[in-house]
């Protein structure tokens, strides 16, 4: 990185946008990784061979949604936006390569598609990170990187027990759900005592709840720090969930205390109520 005077003007509202945008974005990005000690306009100016004039309104508005910040002397670092997305990536592909040969074991021992779901970095949705289908000619199908709501699906369910209850209290609070069968929870008060059994017994169930005929079960994996970074989960069809659930229940405990094991973590609220990692 070339030195450059400092900026100390705050950059105004520039429009933005347009595919050149997006590329001089990722040159920012990427010049300010490479940049200990941060940057100022000048010098990012410098290293991405772009007009100041064409970078003033990308750093504000990433600035604005705190993927940059920006200090006093007008020098500019990584935001906890930026960094939090990026270790919440990283995160994911080390527990997709830690969890694969459990995900492949329950899915064979159960019978039923097995996935593993986590929060979406940008989102409160939950996301499938990795999947291992059944081999029955019904099952139940996913695609990597599909995305799901968290009130309404037993792994979403997984995630939502695992909130701060302030965050819990804001998210049902400004969600709108949507009633896609005649089972589907949508109502605070019921959503709020469905989540208090998930935490009781360390696991979710869900029956037709957004697609008719389809079930599933979901139990948590935990991190170091005793919270819920992931969901471990298993669907099919519901009259074949309801046959097999007790024994599927056991399967899938076991499962995910062990991908909790494997991961680093330690046994959590819904772990210690009768699931040990």
């Amino acid at each position: 990185m070339r030195s450059a005077p400092a900026d100390t003007n705050t950059p105004s509202s520039v429009p933005r946008g347009g595919p050149q945008s997006v590329g001089r974005i990722f040159s920012i990005l990427e010049s300010l990784v490479a940049a200990a000690d941060g940057a100022t306009l000048s010098e990012l100016a410098v290293d991405t061979g772009a007009p100041k004039t064409s970078l003033v309104g990308l750093l504000a508005g990433l600035t604005e949604e705190d993927c940059l910040l920006r200090d006093e002397a007008g020098r500019y670092v990584l935001g906890p936006r930026f960094i939090s997305l990026a270790m919440r990536a990283t995160a994911g592909r080390e527990l997709m390569m830690i969890t694969r040969p459990v995900l492949v074991e329950l899915a064979e021992s159960t019978g039923e598609t097995a996935v593993l779901a986590a929060l979406a970095p940008d989102a409160d949705v939950t996301t499938y990170l990795d999947r291992m289908e059944s081999s029955n000619p019904i099952r139940y199908a996913v695609n990597i990187g599909e995305r799901r709501d968290l009130y309404c699906t037993a792994a979403g369910k997984v995630l939502l027990a695992g909130f701060a209850p302030a965050r819990l209290k804001a998210y049902l609070k400004s969600t709108s759900r949507q009633k896609f069968t005649a089972t589907t929870i949508v109502s605070m008060r019921d959503l709020g005592a469905e989540l208090s059994r998930v935490k009781e017994d360390g696991i979710a169930r869900t029956a037709d709840e957004r697609i008719e005929g389809a079930s599933g079960l979901a139990a948590p994996i935990f991190s170091a720090d005793g919270e819920v970074m992931a969901a471990l989960l298993i669907a099919g069809p519901s009259e074949r969930m309801a046959a097999n659930r007790i024994e599927n229940e056991r399967l899938l405990k076991d499962a995910a205390a062990k991908c909790t094991r494997l991961a680093g973590g330690a046994a959590g609220p819904q772990q210690r109520n009768g699931i040990s990692p």
